[in-house]
């Protein structure tokens, strides 16, 4: 079995903020199956939804920040089934909502807010890790906190590969783990280590100590992940979607050459 394959607009942020037509146009020739949005770039949801149809990509989901979903659930999301996303994901908490911080627990009750609204409108909602939430809680991982104190009919996995390895799981097992609950796959691939470079790039101020090897997101088959035993998981594991996602270009490549890169990889194993 393939399953479809989409890509985080945030990959190519700025194409998408001077042209998003041509930008998805360049997304679908590409080969590409759909898209995650990370924002709208100005359009009203019914536009988008009439761009997704015209040039033939499916609108997945979206990645939609926690505080704008804390202030109006339901007017926020209701863009968002606007457009056709079967889900919406909490994409990244700022320090103060994350779980070495002590505002931690209310968080984990307003994404189950947030998920009851969600799923009122027809969407999934999701929730986009990155490597902090594996820190320890009372012996367990602050992301295995959220998801078994948050019912899986109101929140669902996105699990970013990247982050996942990171955070010091194998990709693929930790997949695995959560079977039936893990709709939409982030493809993410690097090289290196955890470094205080890392969380610069994304603009995390948290620094972990510094190890050897510069760390650098690539495009997907370029690093260090093991792709087909991710990919194999994710279907095992009854994935509908795997997302490609690079924050930043590296290797010399566009934003755009990146993601064309990634997409060119995937057809070698399959998908």
């Amino acid at each position: 079995m393939s399953l479809p394959v989409a890509v985080q607009i945030y990959s190519v942020r700025d194409d998408a903020a001077r042209d998003l037509r041509g930008t998805l146009e360049a997304i679908k020739a590409m080969g590409y199956d759909g898209v995650e949005f990370a924002g709208l770039y100005g359009y009203a949801p019914e536009d988008i939804r009439a761009m997704c149809e015209e040039i033939g990509l499916v609108p997945v989901s979206a990645h939609v920040p926690y505080v704008d979903m804390v202030a109006d659930a339901r007017g926020v999301l209701s863009q968002y089934a606007t457009i056709g996303c079967k889900y919406v994901a909490v994409p990244y908490l700022m320090p103060e909502h994350r779980p070495d911080g002590p505002n931690f627990a209310e968080v984990v009750a307003n994404i189950a807010k947030i998920g009851a609204v969600a799923k009122e409108l027809g969407i999934s909602l999701l929730y986009h890790n990155h490597d902090f939430e594996f820190m320890k809680l009372d012996g367990k991982y602050a992301l295995e906190v959220l998801y078994d104190t948050v019912p899986a009919d109101i929140l669902q996995t996105e699990l970013d590969t990247c982050w996942v390895n990171v955070g010091g799981e194998e990709p693929a097992a930790y997949i695995r783990k959560y079977t039936g609950r893990a709709p939409v796959v982030h493809l993410k691939d690097f090289y290196g280590e955890k470094s205080e470079d890392m969380y610069e790039l994304i603009g995390i101020e948290k620094k972990a100590p510094r190890r050897p090897g510069n760390f650098e997101f690539r495009p997907v088959g370029s690093g260090v992940q093991d792709f087909p035993a991710i990919t194999a998981a994710a279907v095992e594991a009854g994935a509908q979607w795997l997302v490609v996602e690079q924050d930043v270009a590296t290797m010399g490549l566009t934003p755009l050459e990146s993601i064309r890169k990634s997409r060119e990889y995937l057809r070698t194993i399959g998908y």
